[in-house]
């Protein structure tokens, strides 16, 4: 039976949510504060990571569930967001072990590399100790995914709402009514909250069970540099020869080459935030360039800003209670998965189960950094996993022939379903 259905937010949750909504037959209205791509949220930008390698194998089994509808959103769209350059993770050797354990047990390959080995590759980055090389990664161009996300909404029937502010959601018998600040009451059978920085607000109000959420100006740069889209994405990973808290992720993009430390901003208010540059985050990146990213000497670092809003487990919200399905908390990771998500927003409200790892009102196991191995959860689950599917081990940089550079590896739609 098609649901009448208001998703509050356009960023990616929103959109994603209301792509997979509206592919399902349901009638979706998305409600969005700002204009098209604007950059108030968390959904701006020329660039994400994309990547599978993760220490915990739920979020390597989502971003492979995301690759393919990546690919039938690029269909649908006739945009093209995702791109494959392949990711060096870097750092100390037992983080490395873990993510190839994980990304073995789900039938993906891995290329254990020395540090001199990645030089040969790629010059213009240095490598710290040890290094794990997997294809299936790349870069999403942010703007271009959300609008893509929304245009293909809107080809399935959705109507798309900019310059909407929600003032109000309130549960209503089996459903729910959502008040705009026009005094406008819209009343639907579900309605999904996906508002980024300013959950705590209106999910908080109406549904039980939302974590902390904390939500901050993050500060990546650019560096202008001429061969950045030939970059391959990496994570650097800190124990080994890198002392910032949390590490440092990078990627190539349209805009140069993009670095940033992981969840280390000032605490804000997403609606009186100074973007103005931090001059000490700003050195620290300028720094950790000259003695990590030899291939971007003598480019001055552009700054610009975003928001992250994150739970105290870094797992994401994403949960239902009555008419009311909340995504919240992306923790600075979530854009890989967009699609994904939103398949599990649409399960919920069709009535599905939420996975418990994203509950409202969940107990935190713990801080789990996207970008840091925690070495003592999971152990036996990612044994059990990978038992069927571990590939050969072998000491760090030595050779594994059976994994491709990046331009040996097929990239076309084609090819990527069948991988997924």
């Amino acid at each position: 039976m098609a649901l009448d259905v208001l998703v509050v937010g356009g960023g990616l949750m929103g959109a994603s949510a209301a792509w997979r909504l509206s592919a399902r037959g349901h009638r979706v209205t998305v409600l969005e504060r700002f204009g098209p791509g604007h950059d108030r949220g968390s959904s701006h930008g020329t660039s994400r990571i994309f990547r599978p390698a993760y220490a915990e194998p739920t979020y390597t089994e989502l971003a492979l569930r995301a690759l393919p509808l990546w690919r039938r959103l690029e269909e649908e769209s006739g945009r093209a967001v995702l791109t494959l350059t392949g990711a060096v993770d870097h750092g100390p050797p037992e983080v490395l072990e873990r993510l190839a354990e994980v990304l073995a047990g789900a039938g993906r390959p891995g290329l254990r590399l020395s540090p001199g080995e990645v030089a040969e590759r790629w010059p213009g980055l240095r490598a710290d100790t040890a290094a794990l090389y997997h294809p299936d990664a790349g870069r999403v161009h942010a703007d271009d995914a959300v609008a893509a996300l929304l245009d293909a909404a809107g080809r399935r029937g959705a109507e798309v709402r900019h310059g909407v502010r929600v003032t109000e959601i309130r549960r209503t018998g089996g459903g729910a009514t959502v008040v705009t600040d026009t005094d406008e009451a819209l009343v639907a059978d579900a309605v999904v909250v996906a508002v980024g920085g300013w959950a705590p607000g209106p999910a908080a109000g109406v549904v039980n069970g939302l974590p902390p959420l904390r939500v901050t100006q993050e500060q990546p740069v650019h560096f202008p540099v001429p061969d950045a889209l030939e970059w391959p994405s990496f994570i650097h990973h800190p124990g080994a020869g890198l002392r910032l808290p949390g590490g440092v992720y990078g990627l190539g993009s349209v805009d140069g080459v993009k670095i940033g430390l992981h969840g280390v901003g000032q605490v804000v208010d997403p609606d009186h935030r100074d973007r103005t540059p931090d001059p000490a985050a700003l050195d620290r990146l300028r720094a950790y360039a000259e003695e990590w990213l030899p291939g971007v000497a003598g480019t001055e670092p552009e700054p610009l800003t975003c928001l992250y809003t994150t739970t105290p487990d870094e797992d994401f919200v994403i949960d239902r209670q009555g008419a009311v399905t909340v995504m919240a908390g992306c923790s600075g990771h979530a854009f890989k998965f967009g699609p994904a998500l939103g398949e599990l927003a649409a399960d919920l409200v069709e009535g599905g189960a939420c996975l418990p790892r994203f509950a409202l009102g969940r107990t935190a196991p713990g801080r789990c950094n996207p970008f840091r191995a925690d070495l003592r959860k999971g152990r036996q689950e990612r044994r059990n996993r990978s038992r069927s599917a571990r590939v050969p081990s072998a000491p760090w940089g030595e050779r594994q022939p059976a994994v491709p550079w990046p331009d040996q590896q097929p990239v076309g739609p084609g090819a990527l379903r069948c991988l997924a």
